[in-house]
């Protein structure tokens, strides 16, 4: 019993942490977005992990993976916050993003802390249920398969 109350307790302390950071972490995925707007990948390629930034090496080559196969990301129309997870002790902001077409993809980006704040180290995509983005936040959070 003492055990499960332990753990109880370390979910709730890393559910806080992640809260408190909730606006920090919503920025660097704004920014990032802002910079692929305006095709400034060396920015970009900035609020990318260093396990990203190691994969991709440079910019031009993040640039170039994000604009073919994100093009909702590098060029979105609308974008909305929704809620954050934890799953296996990893922490996901879910997104939903409208393209310039009007399809709507949610997103889920998987956050990692280092010692210059949060970075974004993966990224989930699926599209939406039609209407999602005129539907309240959801409250139990976004399964991505």
């Amino acid at each position: 019993m003492r055990h499960l109350l332990y753990a109880f307790a370390m979910i709730i302390g890393l559910t806080g942490a992640v809260r408190a950071d909730e606006a920090a972490i919503q920025g660097v995925i704004s920014s990032q977005i802002d910079a692929f707007k305006a095709d400034d990948f060396a920015t970009a390629f900035t609020y990318a992990s260093p396990t990203i930034q190691g994969v991709f090496r440079t910019p031009e080559r993040f640039g170039l993976m994000v604009r073919e196969g994100y093009p909702m990301v590098w060029r979105p129309a609308e974008m909305r916050f929704l809620d954050q997870q934890v799953i296996d002790g990893e922490l996901w902001q879910n997104v939903l993003i409208r393209d310039a077409e009007g399809q709507e993809y949610l997103l889920g980006y998987q956050m990692v802390e280092g010692a210059d704040g949060w970075k974004i180290n993966a990224v989930r995509v699926e599209k939406a249920a039609a209407g999602m983005a005129q539907s309240p936040a959801p409250r139990g959070g976004l399964s991505f398969g």
